[in-house]
């Protein structure tokens, strides 16, 4: 049951609570609170804006800037104004961009905190409107304070219906072009209002918002989990300040993606090697105290809802962290679904699962054992893509393209993804994402990605973490086989690694290794070194490139 949709809940809390801050947004080391009322009224003024720019119910506005309380305004009075919003990554290609923006027929482009604006900009077509956000970014016609200033509040606000369309988010696409998923004010409002009440959150909690905005998961779990609860929201200033700011924020919901939950990690098992923690840990008194130190340390003592999505996260990894008395909570979703999907709730959690399914979600796994799920926050469809549209939804289940299976308890365990499942020289299957959980327990491992399609056996290409690259080679060359003989003798004879390719570059967004969301191309991988694997010696079987 859907009690409001997003500006009806918006309307809520500036009836209710006008003068409570809802978004803290730092600028140059000071914090900038912005109540409810004061996100209304900008909201209605920007909305006001778009129409005396020429823009019509229906019309698409795109979003590029990294998180900032005005990207939440800037959303809001998109709604506002009732149009669709297309949010674009700021990490994406100036390529990427264009074709997003083309695909979409944008009209408009609200543009904000860029890295690297200069390399973006190509992308952007110069028909389209461009409103800058009051941070340096890409060169436009219009100033955010400008219009505000210029603009009574739009009092004849759209009205929101449950089915309409409310936004297309694309898809980071692992491979080919992005997709382009709608999604009605019933998916967010849905998504929203049913976690909230799950979860139990309440507008006394506090979120920290990073990860990109463009992003279903973060839109879901922060954005619209706080308009739906009342929560506030603090954005962090840059890369150079996130330890800082979350420290300053001290959270209460935290959401972070697997490699991130690493870096903390490697942090602080810099300052204190890992043999002397357990140690600490195991003495009564001083365990809990230096938990409680790390814990503070990261700005994480007040947080009792710790997520991890978007990607597999090693089970020894969220061990480490319950050792120190966090309990990261692993869930599923995907873009097709607002990110609303399963999810390991406080004090129901089973590490190396993705816990049950939310509220009004139904899962059944297929004969070919691939996960579908049919669930009210369902998408409308891909924009102007029936075709893959009606291969990915059947008779309102949605195909997600993993593989998973469920145990008595009915909690959901990833097994691998359909495609990424490949086959050797010798005819024989193998799954890579078990396999790749196993290396990553290795603390000196970044990253792993299998591959071994029509190859003899597989191997694995490892990405170093950025600590281990300051150790001995000669050290993580002895951990590494290690990892690898204690592995193979686990593993059947076709799965048994070749060798371990220890790579000289980090794989990120701007080398086209890693999607925005941070996923893995694998397909890009493969590309890379398929090459270089002809060279490889047998004989030795850890290979540094």
């Amino acid at each position: 049951m859907i009690e409001q949709l997003p500006l009806e809940r918006l309307a809520l809390w500036v009836e209710k609570r006008p003068n409570a801050v809802w978004l803290s947004q730092p600028v140059n080391g000071q914090w900038h609170d912005v109540t409810w009322a004061q996100v209304d009224d900008q909201a209605r003024r920007m909305a006001a804006a778009l129409h005396a720019l020429g823009c019509s119910p229906g019309d698409r506005v795109a979003l590029l800037s990294k998180n900032c309380a005005e990207w939440v305004i800037a959303d809001l009075a998109i709604m506002l104004a009732g149009l669709i919003s297309v949010p674009l990554y700021p990490l994406q290609s100036a390529e990427s961009i264009n074709y997003v923006l083309h695909h979409s027929q944008c009209k408009v482009i609200f543009l904000g905190k860029l890295d690297e604006p200069a390399k973006l900009e190509p992308g952007i077509t110069p028909e389209l409107i461009r409103i800058a956000m009051p941070y340096p970014t890409i060169k436009a016609e219009h100033g955010w304070h400008a219009l505000l200033a210029a603009h009574a509040p739009l009092l004849d606000a759209h009205v929101q219906s449950a089915d309409a369309l409310l936004s297309i988010l694309y898809t980071s696409g692992t491979t080919g072009q992005p997709k382009g998923v709608m999604l009605s004010a019933k998916a967010f409002a849905y998504a929203g209002s049913q976690s909230v009440k799950e979860l139990q959150i309440t507008e006394q909690d506090q979120y920290f918002s990073y990860l990109p905005l463009s992003h279903a998961a973060e839109r879901f779990l922060v954005e619209m989990n706080a308009l739906y609860s009342g929560g506030r929201i603090a954005f962090v200033e840059s890369l150079e300040t996130f330890a800082s700011d979350l420290r300053h924020v001290r959270p209460t919901v935290f959401f972070s993606v697997p490699r991130l939950w690493t870096r903390f990690q490697q942090g602080v098992l810099e300052k204190l090697p890992q043999a002397k923690l357990a140690r600490l840990l195991r003495i009564p008194m001083i365990g809990s105290l230096v938990a409680g130190k790390i814990r503070k340390g990261l700005g994480l003592d007040r947080a009792r809802i710790l997520v991890s999505g978007a990607a597999a996260i090693p089970p020894a990894l969220l061990e480490w962290y319950q050792s120190i008395g966090m309990t990261v909570c692993e869930g599923y979703g995907m873009t097709e679904h607002m990110a609303y999907g399963c999810f390991n709730r406080p004090g129901q959690v089973r590490f190396g699962t993705v816990g049950r399914p939310m509220p009004g979600n139904e899962l059944r796994i297929a004969d070919s054992g691939e996960i579908l799920l049919h669930c009210p926050s369902l998408m409308l469809g891909y924009y102007l893509d029936p075709e893959k549209t009606a291969e990915t939804i059947t008779d309102g289940w949605l195909h997600t393209g993993d593989k998973g299976e469920v145990d008595a308890a009915g909690f959901l365990k990833i097994t691998g993804r359909v495609k990424d499942i490949f086959k050797t020289s010798k005819g024989k299957y193998i799954a890579p994402a078990p396999i790749e959980g196993e290396i990553a327990k290795n603390l000196l491992v970044e990253q792993v990605c299998l591959m071994g399609s029509n190859l003899a056996q597989p191997l694995a290409l490892i990405e170093l973490s950025p600590a281990a690259r300051q150790q001995a080679r000669e050290h993580v060359a002895a951990e590494l086989l290690h990892t690898l003989q204690q592995l193979n003798a686990r593993l059947e004879a076709h799965e048994r690694l070749s060798h371990f390719i220890v790579v000289r570059e980090a794989w990120t967004v701007d080398n086209g290794c890693m999607t925005p969301t941070m996923k893995i191309r694998r397909n890009v991988l493969e590309g890379l070194f398929l090459d270089q694997l002809a060279a490889l010696d047998a004989k030795q079987p850890l290979h540094w490139q």
